[in-house]
């Protein structure tokens, strides 16, 4: 076949192709190749060299290297099929798009980074990949794995069916779940693990699970556990009339920087909450303080001087989270061994439930029973343990949208949510930004051993303007950031030290007023301005079908604050 139809057929195959002589100096080129190098026309590449373009691409094909052609984009040299009328100290050099591919070495890459184990099979459970850390765990040889069906290199010792067929069965994700198996090397092997499914356009494309050795982590618990138990036994006694404990809660009200009047009465309801041992829950969004919140109803309370423990429902598998909460017998499990949990260790003190909606809805019926009788039973146990503990909560969400998504249980939110603490979001309270700013400069300055002095003007003008998805948190961050690359002979932290992503936002001052329509005349310009933010969040949202995430997309704002804006006009989204 003659070059030039090869080099046809190649480009209606999605191939580049050019002619290049001895010099890499390019002759002809079809139409995928003007593409794929960047050409606007065919003339444009005529007489450039390869080499200058994509040098990569004039190594041997037998070479796996790609030519980075700009962002996320990169070809690769595929062998020439031969012609019959090359022209005399020519050669054709045949390439394709190889995103994908470079893509897939990238992600495997860091796969074999990371410290947990991965394991991929295919649709018909045909393990496909290994990670280190997983040939490490289980002590298997990749060659010999590879293209093996699961149940094969796998046997379950629990009496439960192995975890990763299931999930691509029954399309199906599993969380925070533990198994027990032996390989086919008799390699005894205790793990917990999340399991997906890949499913692409209704079809599964196969399924993966990420594992950790339990044993190592079950050991590390063990001594968290121990160091806890140990710091409230060896708590002393003589400390506690200044309000310390081995583990007291760091923060009180005081500590709360605030000069707005939403928070002062936020606060002032938790002063009085905290006169009590009625369950609190706090509901935030990510950044705004709930943990100090409910260390500073801690603090406030008659509970002070007893131990104060968090936990984070979210960073934690469901089988740990239960032992945890409730303690262990010895023989509860493999390993298992006598100790308290943090509602033991919490008596007298106060729990605090970090992301309850995070906990596992059949963990949070277990809860429940806890917290009706005051009882505890520890998992392997059969005799119950009185405890007297403050149970305080926080969800980053509105509870009622964790109770519509099964992620709360309506009867525990009863009885934790007997009081209801909403801190409001930062946006929604600008007034505090110079006060809190001016504080998380004087942190950094003793951090970083700088000297900011404050805020530009123009600066402060982008803080208020700036929405705060991240809230408090985020402004911290933003500080931090620019004192870090702030010039040392500089005290003044200008705009374009902030990180650049907040350069963007228009200072409202800079934004031109349109003039109201005269059917508004006589109303008031935030009633007005309440109207149109109405109107507005219900035409997106009803165009959207309700779809909360594609909504707040479009309109510019996180799903919180479209929530929250939902919540404040009382738009009722299954109407619209």
């Amino acid at each position: 076949m003659r070059y030039q139809e090869i080099m046809k057929v190649l480009s209606e195959c999605g191939m580049g192709a050019v002619l290049v002589t001895e010099n890499w100096v390019i002759r002809e080129v079809n139409e995928v190749g003007i593409r794929l190098l960047h050409g606007s026309e065919h003339h444009w590449l005529i007489g450039k060299k390869l080499s200058d373009i994509a040098s990569p691409l004039c190594l041997e094909p037998e070479q796996k290297i790609y030519a980075y052609m700009g962002f996320n984009e990169y070809l690769l040299r595929c062998p020439a099929p031969s012609a019959e009328d090359l022209p005399a100290n020519c050669r054709l050099v045949v390439f394709r798009t190889a995103t994908r591919d470079a893509q897939c070495d990238m992600f495997e890459h860091a796969l074999e980074q990371v410290s947990d184990a991965v394991v991929m099979c295919d649709e018909e459970t045909r393990i496909n990949f290994l990670n280190n850390a997983c040939i490490q765990m289980d002590e298997v040889v990749p060659s010999d794995v590879i293209g093996e069906k699961n149940e094969k290199v796998y046997e379950p010792l629990d009496g439960q069916s192995l975890i990763i067929p299931q999930a691509i069965r029954k399309k199906q994700i599993y969380l925070g779940r533990r198994q027990i198996y032996t390989t086919r090397y008799n390699k005894n092997v205790d793990i917990t693990s999340n399991t997906y499914p890949i499913v692409q356009n209704g079809q599964v494309l196969g399924g993966y699970s990420i594992m950790k050795d339990w044993s190592a982590v079950d050991s590390l618990n063990k001594k968290i556990v121990e160091l806890q138990a140990k710091l409230i036994a060896q708590s002393d006694p003589s400390k506690h009339n200044s309000g310390k404990s081995a583990l007291s809660a760091r923060y009180h009200f005081d500590d709360i920087m605030h000069i707005s009047a939403v928070m002062e009465n936020m606060i002032e309801q938790c002063r009085q909450a905290a006169k009590s041992d009625s369950s609190v829950m706090i509901y935030g969004e990510t950044g705004t303080g709930k943990e100090l919140l409910a260390q500073s109803i801690h603090n406030a309370s008659r509970r002070a001087n007893g131990p104060f423990l968090a936990i984070n429902c979210a960073a934690i598998p469901e089988n740990l989270l239960e032992g945890l909460l409730f303690g262990t017998e010895k023989g509860a499990y493999t390993g298992a061994e006598r100790r308290q949990g943090y509602f033991e260790q919490a008596n007298n003190g106060t729990l605090l439930l970090d992301e309850l909606n995070s906990m596992n809805i059949n963990l949070q019926a277990k809860l429940l029973r806890v917290l009706q009788d005051g009882m505890v039973r520890r998992v392997g146990g059969s005799s119950e343990i009185h405890v007297d503990v403050r149970v305080l909560s926080n969800v980053n969400v509105p509870p009622q949208q964790a109770i519509d998504e099964n992620k709360l249980r309506r009867d525990l939110f009863y009885r934790l949510g007997v009081v209801n603490i909403a801190i409001p979001p930062l946006r929604e309270r600008k007034e505090d930004i110079p006060l809190l700013a001016k504080q998380f400069i004087m942190k950094c300055n003793a951090k970083l051993s700088r000297n900011a002095r404050d805020l530009d003007p123009a600066t402060l003008d982008l803080f208020q303007a700036y929405d705060w998805p991240g809230n408090v948190r985020e402004l911290e961050h933003a500080i931090e950031h620019a004192i870090n690359v702030l010039p040392d002979d500089e005290s003044l932290i200008t705009p374009e030290y902030i990180p650049a992503y907040m350069q963007d936002v228009q200072p409202m001052h800079k934004i031109k007023p349109v003039s109201a329509p005269a059917s508004l005349a006589g109303t008031s310009l935030n009633s007005t301005m309440k109207d149109v933010e109405r109107n507005a969040v219900c035409r997106i949202l009803k165009e959207n079908g309700g779809n909360i995430s594609e909504s707040a997309r479009i309109l510019k704002m996180s799903r919180q604050s479209l929530q929250y804006r939902i919540r404040k006009y009382g738009i009722n989204v299954k109407e619209l």
